[in-house]
């Protein structure tokens, strides 16, 4: 099994794919990766040699910000701009739509589950 950064890639996914497992990178910068390192994106994870694996770590420690340290810096980026009091900041502060999506309907993912209305029971 392939440790990269700190992430175990499954054996049997080709390594194009199993990179994308990595916080980070995608498809994109999974070719550009392995077209670097000049190994084959169509080989399996389990039949990567050890020497493809130092290359591959090395080219993606080099370069890539990935994993934790790219965590952190979103993290940080989203605390400033709450910080410095921006528009962008108050929407992340209060859970809603940050890229100027509609909110009156949709949103769910942000806003969460609906909040049910409960109405008054008549007597008799």
């Amino acid at each position: 099994m392939a440790r990269i950064a700190g992430v175990d890639l499954p054996k049997n996914e080709r390594v194009e794919i199993g990179l994308t497992r990595i916080f980070g990178i995608g498809r994109s910068l999974s070719q550009k990766i392995l077209a670097e390192t000049g190994v084959n994106p169509n080989v399996r994870v389990k039949d990567l040699r050890d020497d493809d694996i130092v290359k591959i770590r090395g080219v993606i420690d080099r370069d890539f910000k990935v994993e934790g340290d790219l965590r952190r810096e979103v993290s940080m980026n989203i605390k400033r701009l709450i910080d410095i009091g921006s528009y962008k900041g108050a929407r992340h502060r209060l859970g809603l739509p940050v890229h100027g999506q509609r909110t009156k309907t949709n949103a769910r993912t942000r806003r969460g589950p609906r909040k049910l209305v409960v109405g008054k029971k008549k007597e008799a």
